[in-house]
């Protein structure tokens, strides 16, 4: 064996592998999730939230509230911690992978590859650390649940559609790990993932959303969002943001200055062929940005570059905080977190944004981690809260393979295949949990909503 630890000389049969996860069940039956979902020590809603927004722009927490306050489901999508401090209590198999943190069904998506093909994904890392493979199946399934209820669909198709996601995590991970090693490694991110998943009633609405994403590029950002200015001193004519408030809004030279200088900085953490691509632009302009649910109240910023006769590329840098999972799992090596979000995406995902690396920014006193990626990179998506019941199994079977795949990337599928072992008390019973934890989270959903209705906590309501 080598300085570096890595041993490849001895092999180790696939017998010998399923042996260790046949063993498993042994310690901990497939079915032994399907207990209690509450955690005897999980913080209140109030106090949850308050550790959450500590360190968040004060001004914009009232936002961020007022999102989760639009339904269960998107409380959900901003309660990733709240769900982890409840699944730290539940029993697991002891297997571990690079889990995205936060798979609920909406952070699933349509994206660009390097060549133009449009592949599906998860497509959120901002909660990613090395943890129980089964916390991810949990979320996923529970998501489903709320989405479907949000849709109106009826309680057997919610719970059908959660049974769905586990039972194609299950046969997955089965046919991942019969696969040969490099053919289970980039297996299931393109349109074909929805005949392996039996998602076929999906593909118009994949169709839709591919024929969608294809227009969702840095151009269209560009001829909506920005405007023609000339510079008289220099004599370049050059676009720049137009504000937008309360989403996008203009910022000061200071801070501009201060972006720039760290997407200088992140040339270096991008791959090494991609980094003579990215000093052929320019930055034109700078504006911070408000996104999604979770991230609202984080410093998020959109540069605006040019690149050959006009080419514009949109670039978003958006502040990273430690997982909201880190408190309920062992000491994981400390590491900058935008870095954290990075490796975690190219750990999971089977093609990343080609541009996507991490930076420091010092915002006065303060240097903050960012991550920093395309803004518009042929992204799309299949709304799960939008979904019919015949679509929404199909969107749940399809899911679940897609995260089967990204966890066999980290954790030997063969290892997870013969834990499960082909037993559907695993189905039974993540769909038991589901519906039970979304029970859980539409009672946190509704004392949220009385705690804002008490004035208790401020709210800034969507327009």
């Amino acid at each position: 064996m080598s300085d570096s630890g890595i041993d490849l000389r001895t092999y180790v049969s696939a017998e010998a592998v399923r042996e260790r996860g046949r063993a498993l069940r042994e310690r901990v039956p497939v079915g032994a999730s399907a207990g209690e979902v509450t955690a005897p020590d999980r913080p209140g809603v109030l106090e949850f939230l308050a550790a959450a927004h500590a360190d968040r722009l004060a001004h914009l927490v009232p936002l961020r509230v007022g999102r989760m306050m639009s339904g269960p489901f998107t409380f959900y999508r901003g309660a990733a911690g709240l769900m982890a401090a409840d699944l730290a209590h539940a029993p697991v198999s002891g297997l571990d992978a690079q889990i995205c943190g936060d798979a609920h069904a909406a952070n699933f998506g349509l994206y660009g590859t390097q060549s133009g093909d449009i592949v599906m994904d998860i497509n959120d890392f901002d909660e990613t650390v090395v943890g129980p493979w089964e916390w991810d199946v949990r979320r996923l399934a529970a998501s489903l649940v709320l989405a479907g209820r949000e849709s109106g669909v009826d309680e057997d198709a919610c719970a059908r559609a959660a049974r769905d996601a586990a039972t194609s995590y299950r046969l997955a991970t089965e046919k991942l790990a019969d696969m040969p090693f490099l053919s289970s490694w980039s297996a299931l991110p393109d349109e074909s993932v929805l005949s392996l998943a039996a998602a076929e009633d999906l593909v118009d609405d994949f169709k839709k959303a591919a024929k969608k994403a294809r227009k969702n590029t840095s151009a269209k950002v560009a001829a909506k969002w920005t405007e023609h200015i000339d510079d008289h001193v220099t004599g370049v004519r050059r676009h720049r943001f137009v504000s937008d408030p309360p989403v996008l809004t203009a910022v000061a030279d200071s801070v501009a200055d201060a972006v720039i200088d760290g997407l200088e900085g992140y040339v270096d953490t991008l791959r090494e062929s991609r980094r003579p691509l990215i000093t052929r632009f320019a930055v034109s302009d700078i504006a911070f940005r408000i996104v999604g649910t979770g991230s609202v109240g984080l410093h998020s910023y959109v540069a605006l570059m040019h690149g050959n006769e006009g080419e514009a590329l949109v670039l978003q840098l958006k502040q990273s905080i430690p997982s909201a999972l880190a408190p309920y799992l062992p000491p994981q090596p400390a590491v900058h977190e935008g870095e954290r979000i990075v490796r975690g995406a190219r750990h999971v995902q089977a093609e990343t944004d080609i541009l996507l690396g991490w930076t420091s920014v010092r915002l006065g006193e303060r240097e903050l981690p960012f991550i920093v990626r395309q803004f518009r990179n042929l992204k799309g998506s299949i709304d799960p809260a939008a979904l019919e019941a015949e679509d929404l199994d199909d969107y749940g079977r399809l899911a679940g393979a897609l995260l089967a795949r990204a966890h066999s990337r980290s954790l030997d599928p063969r290892l997870t295949s013969a834990y499960l072992g082909g037993d559907e008390a695993f189905d039974d019973a993540v769909t038991a949990f589901a519906v039970r934890y979304a029970d859980r989270t539409e009672a946190d959903h509704a004392e949220l909503a009385a705690a804002v209705k008490a004035g208790k906590l401020a709210a800034e309501l969507p327009q």
